[in-house]
Parts: C-alpha cells; structure tokens; sequence
C-alpha cells in the first residue's frame, strides 16, 4: 500500500521500537498508567518515562523484565491496520497524533496484546527484539515520573 501519512523525521531502530510497544501495555497493565509521553529510542540504549502512584520496588522491576522476555519469547506477530479516523477502536487512543494528521490513520498491532497509532519501523514479530534488558531506573518522587533505562540483546 503506497499511501502518504504525516511526516516523520525518525530512523527508529525497529527491534527497540517495537520493545516500547510491548513496555508501554506492560506498564498500563501492570500499574494502570497511560502510555508514555516521554521516550527516547535508540539502538543503544532507550529511555522511557511513565508518570505512576508510587515507585515500584525491584520486585516490580523484575517482573517488568520478566513480562516482557515472555512476550518476545511468545513471537507475537505485528501487523498494520489502516483506518478512516471516524472508525477507530474504542480502545485506541489518537489523543498523541499530529495536528493536521491524515484522515487514514495507521493502527500497529501486537498479536492480542497491544495496538496504538503509529507511523514507525517495526519487526515482524516480537521474537525478532531479542532479549530485553533493563539497565537502571530512576525515580522523581516531585514528578512521580518513573524512569526505565533499556536495551535490546540480539
């Protein structure tokens, strides 16, 4: 399909970009958040902020990592939906997208596990992230922002 969307001027690293995918439905579900607002996704090392009640302890974070293993380890297929902006699911959000945002809007889904708007580069399925690793965390108690510092194995 050779449509034009709205203009992107990032180079993700696919395998990481599809990690942030996964993390951020494991931290709505995990700690019923909103998706982040604040990531930085790199081939190196991403960070990715969510705004939560309290911080999790490192029993938390543990299971994060391990949640997340698991979902690779599942080969969860992705998959693309193209969709008019008056029939998007009830369950996505389009709050994010750019003023001006094309009426056809492109829905990234993760088998039954996530699906958000998105215009990125990503793997065709979850087995190809590789191992997920988190590196560190940090938390601004002012903020109640909780910091993941990540990075993808392959």
């Amino acid at each position: 399909m050779d449509m034009v969307f709205n203009e992107h001027n990032k180079d993700e690293f696919p395998p990481a970009h599809t990690a942030e995918h996964l993390l951020n439905q494991t931290m709505i579900r995990m700690f019923g958040c909103e998706r982040s607002k604040n990531a930085h996704i790199e081939r190196k090392k991403s960070k990715i902020s969510y705004i939560l009640d309290r911080k999790p302890d490192r029993k938390a974070e543990r299971e994060i990592e391990r949640t997340m293993n698991e979902l690779i380890e599942q080969d969860l297929p992705v998959s693309f939906e193209y969709v008019d902006r008056d029939n998007i699911p009830e369950d996505v959000s389009i709050d994010r997208l750019p003023e001006g945002a094309t009426d056809t809007i492109r829905l990234v889904r993760i088998g039954d596990y996530d699906v958000c708007p998105c215009i990125g580069k990503h793997v065709r399925s979850t087995a190809q992230i590789g191992r997920f690793e988190i590196l560190g965390t940090n938390w601004d108690e002012h903020e109640h922002s909780f910091r993941i510092r990540y990075k993808v194995v392959q």
